[in-house]
């Protein structure tokens, strides 16, 4: 191996560095302010828990993308998480374990071992919030309108559109269809790419009529009419799928009385995150950036493996990909330059200026430190603070 090869890091792995630093760290300071003004509490899991509880409750695709190592103290298997919301979801049912309704929040690192999409980094910063012990649609709301106000607050200078979709839609077509396991995962993955073609032929053996249904719901996406649509298409066949179009129209209602002017774009189709959700799912997105900046849904019943089946629902997003999309002012560094000394006074000095928010800065062997503008001098026994 070579030098160059050791400075090498593996694929989708990135290291921050100084100004992407300030700008990840100031995105993380004010989004956890905003949260906590909401009434979110700040919870910090662990970066490791044993795989029995981390790849619980969130489907297959979290296990495939989870690095798993065996603890040298028990012997059994753990993971390095890949998603922080099973965490929280475990500290919700069992380390709090609340009567009421509780709101968590987070932000940490997370590992994949594959990226999620072409460009995607393994190593995001997620961070999210979530509630537990509401299964309204109000809950769901609240946090669509956190997630969309803390993209606000991010400084997102670009105009963003609210994905909704629901799970109940699908389901309710399975149910009428009828169909073996080996179908509906043919079926779900066609749905998934929006394949006309393929997911004709996995339908070869379902009834016309609900093969019809399926396959009017690669055509419902859009604007408002699309919900008309789904109702005249499922009233008939799968008539338990209206309260899902039901609670689609009246949340996107309640988001828009506070945010008239934003669009709104329904998926029916949209099966993100299929296999652990219940029941409302959306995404944000900006124009030019393919995938979804900021992502969740309702999740009913992810605590049952801790001893408490809670409702809950929440979202997520990643502070690398909201650092390359927001515009954040570089922070000028205003510093202090202090000879190389162990004088009592300058000392004392140094201490209080930097207990009063200052920086400073040794003149280590006497280098200067560009970022340097002040300088502590010796006038006359008394350190003062000169510019340069």
């Amino acid at each position: 191996m070579t030098s160059v090869d050791r400075w090498q890091l593996p694929d989708g792995i990135e290291e921050v560095l100084p100004a992407q630093a300030a700008t990840v760290e100031q995105l993380r300071r004010r989004l956890l302010d905003l949260f906590r003004s909401w009434g979110y509490e700040l919870v910090i899991p662990p970066l490791v828990e044993f795989t029995d509880s981390l790849l619980i409750g969130l489907g297959h695709d979290l296990d495939l993308l989870t690095f798993k190592l065996t603890d040298q103290l028990s012997g059994r298997s753990m993971g390095v998480r890949a998603d922080i919301t099973p965490q929280v979801a475990r500290i919700d049912a069992h380390s709090l374990a609340p009567q009421g309704v509780s709101r968590l929040c987070y932000a940490g690192s997370i590992l994949h071992t594959r990226p999620k999409s072409l460009m995607a980094s393994r190593s995001p910063i997620q961070l999210g919030a979530e509630i537990y012990g509401d299964g309204s649609l109000a809950a769901d709301v609240e946090v669509i309108n956190l997630m969309l106000a803390t993209l606000d607050a991010a400084g997102l200078s670009q105009e963003y559109t609210l994905d909704l979709g629901h799970v109940g839609i699908y389901e309710a077509l399975l149910d009428a269809a009828d169909l073996d396991a080996e179908q509906e995962a043919s079926v779900f993955d066609c749905l998934q790419r929006k394949s006309v073609p393929d997911l004709t032929l996995a339908l070869d053996d379902v009834a016309e009529d609900i093969a019809a249904l399926i396959m009017g719901l690669v055509d419902l996406h859009g604007d408002d009419s699309v919900l008309a649509a789904a109702r005249d298409l499922l009233a008939d066949r799968a008539p338990r799928a209206l309260a899902a179009v039901d609670a689609l129209q009246e949340v996107a209602d309640a988001v828009r009385r506070q945010r008239p002017h934003l669009p709104v774009y329904f998926d029916l189709a949209e099966l993100r995150g299929y296999h652990y959700h219940t029941g409302i799912v959306f995404a944000a997105y900006v124009q030019g950036h393919g995938q979804a900046l900021a992502n969740g849904g309702r999740y009913n019943g992810v605590g049952e493996v801790f001893g408490r089946a809670r409702p809950a629902t929440g979202f997520a997003t990643d502070l690398k990909a909201l650092m390359g999309l927001v515009s954040v002012p570089p922070e000028t560094l205003s510093a202090i330059s202090m000879p190389d000394s162990d004088d009592p006074g300058l000392l004392r000095m140094v201490e209080q200026l930097r207990a009063a928010g200052e920086v400073v800065i040794s003149n280590l062997g006497g280098a200067h430190d560009d970022r340097c503008d002040r300088v502590l001098v010796d006038a006359d026994g008394a350190w003062q603070v000169q510019d340069l």
